[in-house]
């Protein structure tokens, strides 16, 4: 969580932080195999040197970047979680909680999807 806390002391209000921290920590806790960085300013988990999800803070939302193919596999479940999406990205507001089973899932599928590859994103 080192390489995370610089990035979780930028967060101004202390409950976003909080719950930044408490969701970081699960990712970390329950995929002990993805190693943390910060890219582009943001917090980041990779799998042998690909990429697999990154989660950001907003003024009112937390967003989750699992890319474009994991957003299309998963967009039922994240709309019926009642997140907010694009086709990058899903939004949890800070009142909203967090699937943690959806998050697994879609942290899981990047995962063995992506165990053959070599490159930092998809192409």
């Amino acid at each position: 969580m080192e390489t995370l806390q610089e990035y979780l002391a930028g967060i101004d209000n202390p409950d976003h932080r909080e719950r930044a921290e408490e969701v970081l920590n699960w990712v970390q806790e329950t995929f002990l195999q993805l190693e943390p960085v910060i890219k582009w300013n943001t917090p980041m988990f990779t799998d042998h040197g690909t990429f697999i999800i990154g989660i950001d803070h907003a003024k009112q939302h937390m967003s989750f970047a699992p890319e474009e193919v994991a957003m299309e596999r998963f967009s039922d479940a994240i709309a019926e979680a009642g997140y907010s999406a694009t086709k990058g990205l899903f939004r949890i507001k800070w009142k909203q909680p967090v699937d943690y089973d959806l998050l697994e899932k879609i942290i899981a599928f990047n995962i063995e999807d992506k165990a053959e590859y070599t490159a930092f994103w998809r192409k």
